[in-house]
């Protein structure tokens, strides 16, 4: 008989490999960084036995001429290529459903590990599949629990999730995150499209919800929905912590949009799990180091950067030597590392957290734009609600143009906008005005954990 999930997952020795609430601040407090190193050591060696048995690293790292032993340890690792979501949807393409990428194959037939499948949300293209082991899975929730404590969650709060469900991975893995490993009490309200917004802020007050997990946009958008239908955050809905994606968002205004509630970032991707996250310092995302190792690489050529740098995140997930070994993942996530001591004592490494995708970068008359920076920059205008969209378009003359439409609720001025958004962004940009709502349509606010924040209209 096959050992179940939870005796394979074994948590007991997982909760002594990572710890977990006040163990966690006490150990990487006292451990030194060659402490640190020679854990990461072990499980980068098991990580790459795994690995090399693939026929998806094999394939890859052979074409660019690695043999098993050119990579000893870390300090090797920039000697492997990276990958991303273009060579996995090729893995998939070549060797359907699921590609070549997992390790199923290296295990005795029927005897791998129980699996947990989902896929990513699809935002970038069709949805990829998403594999997990017992020991994989449950170290992911361990880390975001782990994340979740950091900031401030206790066993007591109700915690109100509004990441996505269906075969999406996110709402699954926080409730699994939450449930297994806090004790807090857990609403699963997902989307807009799962649960309306109105009848999840009415859930929010009925039930006591004390905490909010998901993405900044949908987040702000619930606080508009409470106070349009006469529920105020603060009061109604006594909102005293918020764990979320925020990029560059404002803390300050989305705590004002909840009654005056503490909010954090944390950053991770479908196939890593939680990355990095912001303590109560706020200063800066730390870098969960014992389970994944984060290189800042330039955009163009790949190459490691010094910290202070801004480039590509690229993760190899040390803890992922059961199913779906990840070595280099270039998330194409834009972030850099901060210099300096952590004021909370931690020996471990800190991001500025998300800045953009270099992907979905814009190159405007020889300027990079991040689109998804436009709300940060305009985020302290009273008439703006939050709701924007970047359009870019090329004229016959071979120049490129960016329109940001802008959802306000009032008179506003638009020179004021252009200007606010030359002096960041570095370039001119036009700013067209629409109406409160106007945009979700464009957006799909309601439906995507994501909004859409970009149009590229010059390859249509």
């Amino acid at each position: 008989m096959h050992p179940s999930y939870f005796e394979a997952a074994d948590p007991a020795r997982m909760a002594a490999e990572f710890p977990i609430g006040d163990e966690f601040l006490r150990v990487f407090k006292s451990l030194s960084r060659d402490e640190l190193r020679a854990r990461q050591e072990k499980q980068f060696r098991q990580l790459m036995a795994r690995a090399w048995r693939t026929g998806f690293y094999r394939r890859h790292w052979g074409a660019h001429g690695i043999e098993a032993g050119d990579i000893r340890t870390l300090d090797d690792l920039p000697k492997l290529p990276t990958y991303d979501k273009t060579q996995l949807m090729e893995s998939i393409a070549n060797h359907p459903p699921l590609g070549d990428f997992h390790a199923m194959d290296t295990y005795p037939a029927g005897a791998h590990p129980p699996i947990v499948f989902h896929t990513t949300s699809g935002t970038t293209g069709r949805p990829q599949p998403l594999l997990f082991g017992p020991w994989s899975r449950e170290v992911q929730n361990l880390l975001l629990a782990r994340i979740y404590l950091l900031q401030g969650m206790r066993s007591s709060d109700v915690v109100h999730s509004v990441y996505g469900h269906g075969m999406i991975n996110g709402g699954h893995y926080v409730r699994e995150a939450v449930v297994h490993w806090t004790n807090a009490l857990f609403m699963s309200a997902g989307t807009g499209v799962e649960t309306r917004s109105l009848n999840q802020v009415q859930l929010m007050r009925d039930f006591g919800a004390t905490v909010i997990v998901g993405f900044a946009d949908y987040i702000k958008r619930l606080a508009e929905v409470a106070r349009e239908n006469g529920i105020e955050p603060g009061r109604d809905i006594k909102i005293r912590l918020i764990c979320g994606h925020l990029g560059r968002e404002s803390r300050e205004q989305m705590s004002a949009m909840w009654g005056g509630a503490a909010v954090h970032d944390w950053y991770g991707v479908g196939d890593t799990g939680a990355i990095a996250a912001e303590g109560p310092d706020g200063d800066g995302l730390y870098v969960m180091e014992d389970a994944q190792f984060l290189e800042i690489c330039d955009i163009d050529t790949g190459a490691p950067l010094a910290d202070g740098e801004q480039g590509d995140m690229v993760c190899t997930s040390l803890f992922k030597h059961d199913i779906y070994p990840i070595v280099r993942f270039n998330t194409h996530d834009v972030s850099k590392y901060k210099t300096g001591q952590s004021s909370l004592g931690l020996n471990l490494r800190r991001i500025e957290g998300f800045l953009g995708r270099s992907d979905n970068m814009v190159k405007l008359r020889g300027i990079n734009v991040f689109p998804h920076a436009v709300g940060p920059i305009l985020q302290n205008r009273t008439e703006f609600n939050g709701q924007f969209l970047c359009k870019v378009s090329r004229d016959t003359t071979g120049r490129d143009d960016m329109l940001v439409l802008c959802e306000v609720t009032g008179p506003a001025d638009v020179d004021a906008y252009k200007q606010a958004l030359k002096a960041s962004m570095g370039v001119e940009v036009d700013v067209q005005f629409v109406t409160p709502g106007a945009l979700a349509p464009l957006t799909q606010i309601e439906q995507r954990q994501k909004p859409i924040r970009l149009v590229d209209e010059r390859f249509v």
